[in-house]
Order: C-alpha cells, then sequence, then structure tokens
C-alpha cells in the first residue's frame, strides 16, 4: 500500500481522494497549499503526491520546482485547466501525470498505481551498458542520458520513457493507444492530449533530430533511424 500526500486548498477535494484512497488501503496526509506540501515533504517520505494547481501561499507549479530539488516523488497534478500551456509547463518541470478537474477519483486512483508502478519498474531495472547512437544523437539507456551533438539533453522523466520506448522500438508503428498503454500504463481514456504534448516536447528537446520521430496520420508515431 501507498503513502499519499494530497495537496488541496478545498477540503471537499482532499476528503473525496483521501476516501478512495484509504478504502483501497493507502495512507493519506493532506496539506491545503503548496508551502505546506513542500514542509512536509522535508519531513517525510511519500510514495507519490497528487497536488492542485491553483492554491494560496504557493501554487502547485510553484511547490513541485522546490519538491524536485531534493525528491524524485512522483507527482499528479490536478487542475481545472487543461490548456496545453499548463500540460506543458507541467511536463517540463517533472510532473509525472496531469488530471483536469472535475475528475473520477476512480480512474484517479488507477492512475496513482500505474504512476507507481511504472516507477518502481524503472527501479528495478538494472541493464547493462546500452547505448543508441544515431549521426550526432546518443541515448544511453543505462544512465538515463540523452546527448544531442555532444549538449546533454535536459528532458523531464516521462518524456525519457517515451523516448526510450520509442528507440527501443524503432522503425515500428506504434498506435496511440499502444504508446499511452505501455509508456503511461493504463487505460487510453479517450484524451490523447497527453502523448500530443510530450511527443511536442520531445522533438523540441532532440532539435536537429526531431524529424526522427515521424507522425502516422491517423495510427500513431515511429521513430524512425
Amino acid at each position: 500500500m501507498y503513502n499519499i500526500l494530497v495537496v488541496d486548498d478545498e477540503e471537499k477535494i482532499r476528503q473525496i481522494i483521501k476516501k478512495y484512497a484509504t478504502f483501497e488501503g493507502h495512507t493519506v496526509s493532506e496539506a491545503k497549499d503548496g508551502m505546506e506540501a513542500v514542509e512536509l515533504c522535508r519531513k517525510e517520505t511519500f510514495d507519490i503526491i497528487i497536488m492542485d494547481v491553483m492554491m494560496p501561499e504557493l501554487d502547485g507549479f510553484s511547490a513541485c520546482k522546490e519538491i524536485r530539488k531534493h525528491s524524485d516523488t512522483p507527482i499528479i497534478m490536478l487542475s481545472a485547466r487543461g490548456e496545453e500551456y499548463d500540460r506543458i509547463h507541467g511536463f517540463e518541470i517533472g510532473v509525472d501525470d496531469y488530471v483536469v478537474k472535475p475528475f473520477s477519483p476512480k480512474e484517479l486512483m488507477m492512475r496513482v498505481g500505474a504512476v507507481l508502478k511504472r516507477a518502481a519498474s524503472g527501479k528495478a531495472d538494472e541493464p547493462q551498458k546500452d547505448i543508441f547512437e544515431y549521426k550526432g544523437l546518443s541515448v544511453d539507456f543505462t544512465g538515463r542520458i540523452v546527448t544531442v551533438d555532444g549538449v546533454r539533453a535536459n528532458m523531464s522523466p516521462k518524456e525519457y520513457d517515451l523516448l526510450f520506448y520509442m528507440v527501443k522500438n524503432r522503425n515500428i508503428a506504434l498506435s496511440r493507444e499502444k504508446l499511452i498503454m505501455d509508456v503511461w500504463g493504463y487505460d487510453f481514456y479517450g484524451d490523447d492530449r497527453t502523448l500530443d504534448t510530450h511527443i511536442k516536447l520531445l522533438r523540441k528537446s532532440l532539435g536537429p533530430y526531431a524529424s526522427l520521430i515521424v507522425t502516422l496520420r491517423g495510427v500513431g508515431y515511429r521513430f524512425e533511424a
């Protein structure tokens, strides 16, 4: 079972999440704003953080930045706004998933399980030195390091996951549903904006090698090298 920190200035939202989480056997701590969340994370260790964006004292994005300075605890961001800018900003600062309000508490718990399963799988894997190179692009699977023409790329954890998966399955047509299922680890739910946002961020990070990610209309994407 997991130790979850729920951060939201709305008590009703915190209580709904706590109700479903405790029903599944998880332990839940609460914070009403970003400042309180940062302080709790300095004192305690959590398995995952569910955090709202718009809060007093310190907003969710700023709190995430502070937490990321000393912790890689998975973070699921909640927001009443689903604009692409907010999603991109969240993923750039290291958010693992983004859920738009109103949300299904049951789906949220499924996402919690999927994010933690993925995180545990990543920590458990200890592969031998494995590096893919194409011209000036180097993808070090073992060290989770990507360099573009000798310069190390600065990407979010999920960007690394997506790129590594696509490179491992290079020259294979990957459907949107398969990418979501295998990289994020949960059912598709009909919202493909998360995938599109990450593809856009990934192409930006790859710079001159962005064209290696080919869009397959009506299907998905392919890493072509």
